[in-house]
């Protein structure tokens, strides 16, 4: 009879083990889906127009998105989206590229160039008997500058096309860029920020179609001011890229 209770006793207990052992699991934990990954960039470039008589400017406008950094050959960084006026010498075609997180775009625009820039006439190359230093200051003209800034303003980039055109009839000429600033600010962050406006100007007249190789550049920071009266106006004078003749 007691062994009979002890096998009850070890059932019964056994069942309660069972009933304790059924209780609800835990739900297993749903991996996270990765991020999604960063969007491509896009882009886009037109040329207007896009066949021109050599020595005529041509447009160029672009556009991207999802990029961070953006470069057109032959023309250098750029923002993201804009327009800037070139003056190829023969047929070229412009490329773009726009790189980001999430990859990078290429974009092209084919410029046509035809026939060659129109000499002056006969009579006003041999009447123009000046020195290279005063016709120099006679056709070319500065480049002026926003404060603070080495970016090429729409009038600074039409008053480099006319300095390209300019330059055109004095082709053995090499100018010098000198990039000043006016004088608020240490001489270390002039010296730099003048430095920066040269080369603004040089690529910009390389852009619009002058020979590389015919420019020098050098910064002045505000040591060499034009102007010294302490004025918007005068200050205004001071931030400019100056053309000399390289000696």
């Amino acid at each position: 009879m007691k062994q009979r209770k002890s096998t009850i006793y070890s059932v019964c207990a056994l069942a309660i083990l069972l009933v304790a052992g059924c209780g609800k699991k835990p739900a297993p934990k749903v991996p996270q889906a990765p991020p999604p990954p960063p969007p491509a960039p896009t882009a886009s470039l037109s040329a207007n127009p896009m066949s021109v008589q050599k020595g005529q400017p041509v447009q160029l406008t672009w556009s991207t998105t999802n990029a961070t950094d953006v470069n057109i050959e032959g023309v250098g960084g750029v923002n993201a989206s804009g327009t800037q006026s070139v003056t190829p010498q023969e047929s070229t075609t412009y490329r773009l590229t726009a790189r980001g997180p999430g990859g990078s775009q290429e974009a092209t625009a084919r410029v046509t160039v035809e026939g060659p820039v129109a000499a002056p006439p006969p009579s006003q190359q041999a009447a123009d008997t000046s020195s290279d230093e005063q016709w120099l200051a006679g056709h070319v003209q500065d480049v002026f500058f926003d404060y603070d800034s080495a970016d090429i303003s729409p009038e600074a980039q039409r008053t480099i096309q006319a300095n390209v055109q300019a330059l055109g009839q004095r082709s053995t000429v090499r100018v010098t860029i000198e990039g000043h600033c006016d004088e608020r600010g240490s001489t270390e962050y002039n010296l730099a920020l003048g430095e920066s406006r040269a080369a603004a100007v040089r690529s910009a007249l390389t852009a619009a179609g002058m020979n590389a190789s015919r420019i020098n550049t050098i910064s002045y920071g505000k040591e060499k001011p034009q102007c010294t009266e302490a004025s918007e106006s005068c200050w205004q004078k001071n931030r400019r890229g100056h053309f000399t003749i390289t000696k």
